[in-house]
């Protein structure tokens, strides 16, 4: 269980579930990516486990599934709330005009916010490129989240990052932007919208979160505005997903 700081206001998850799916060898056999096709209770049981002994305020998490096969057509998102006592929002992280839309699984695919405290207010936004489009902007009375999926391709990247700068600029209170930003050269992609955004990572150090068992690139970001200072970061060692989870304490200014 990863320990609260004394003092903190808002402990913020990040987590790629990868759909509850599971990590290591047996997710490729009998065949490469298997793993995605079958069901996902016993996984995702521990990973809701996990979240409960976290005891996140807020949180964002990547690669959710909607209600597939997997989950015998469940809400992924929907349980946590249910088991755990949160408020939620969810969505198909594709594009309304994509093919991905249209597939039986993947139209189920997408990414959601939590919260303890009442959402007041959310929009989903889409980028224009990259298949992966999908950004989830969540309101509570003082905290504004935005979540993102970002594209594989370098130069899309670049065009969503573009985007999420002009969203960010709307904003007029604390800020976290959170989520898998695939950013395979690290921070050093994100030094020109972090200069221009005025956001700060919450990973100085730059620890790595992927591959989960044994994290050798930072390809998951939790990125704050100014009025929030970091107590505490951490990944645990948590192997339920390809990815690592991300936990964040902060205090308000």
């Amino acid at each position: 269980m990863a320990e609260r700081c004394q003092g903190c206001c808002v402990r913020f998850l990040l987590y790629n579930i990868r759909y509850g799916a599971g990590n290591g060898t047996r997710f490729h056999l009998p065949f490469p990516y298997a793993g995605y096709l079958r069901r996902s209770s016993s996984q995702f049981d521990r990973i809701v486990d996990f979240i409960r002994s976290v005891q996140p305020d807020v949180m964002g998490l990547v690669e959710v599934d909607g209600g597939s096969f997997r989950t015998g057509r469940l809400s992924q998102a929907e349980l946590i709330a249910e088991q755990l006592g949160y408020h939620f929002v969810s969505e198909t992280k594709y594009g309304a005009a994509s093919m991905a839309k249209r597939l039986p699984l993947l139209r189920t695919q997408g990414n959601a916010i939590l919260s303890r405290m009442p959402i007041i207010s959310h929009r989903f936004h889409f980028f224009d490129e990259g298949v992966k489009r999908l950004v989830i902007q969540a309101c509570t009375e003082h905290l504004t989240v935005f979540l993102v999926h970002l594209s594989l391709t370098y130069r899309n990247r670049q065009y969503q990052l573009e985007r999420l700068y002009r969203l960010i600029r709307q904003v007029d209170r604390p800020v976290i932007l959170a989520g898998d930003f695939n950013a395979l050269w690290g921070e050093r992609e994100l030094q020109l919208f972090l200069g221009a955004t005025g956001l700060v990572s919450a990973n100085p150090e730059k620890k790595p979160s992927f591959p989960s068992r044994a994290p050798k690139r930072e390809l998951d970001f939790i990125l704050h505005s100014p009025e929030l200072r970091v107590a505490q970061f951490q990944i645990p060692p948590v192997i339920y997903s390809d990815h690592a989870p991300l936990i964040c304490d902060f205090e308000m200014r």
